[in-house]
């Protein structure tokens, strides 16, 4: 048994073509399989996750460091007038 292995995006007309190797016998069966991975779920996941993050006092307590961590970097090269 072979398989090959595409990944390709939905197009818009929600079609796919597919082309079999030439050395594929004419009237040979084959197996198509279509695996998608539900991304709205994982997508709304990780927004719940964003909007909890800000109850996290570690968390806020990190990002406060970075901020502080750049702030000085982001006003290096600017000057007063």
């Amino acid at each position: 048994m072979e398989t090959i292995r595409q990944i390709v995006k939905t197009p818009r007309n929600h079609e796919i073509k597919i082309t079999i190797p030439h050395y594929v016998p004419e009237d040979y069966p084959v197996e198509i399989l279509l695996i998608f991975k539900e991304q709205r779920d994982d997508f709304e996941r990780k927004i719940n996750q964003l909007k909890t993050a800000i109850q996290d006092e570690l968390f806020m307590k990190d990002l406060e460091e970075v901020a502080s961590d750049f702030k000085m970097v982001d006003l290096e090269d600017w000057k007063e007038s």
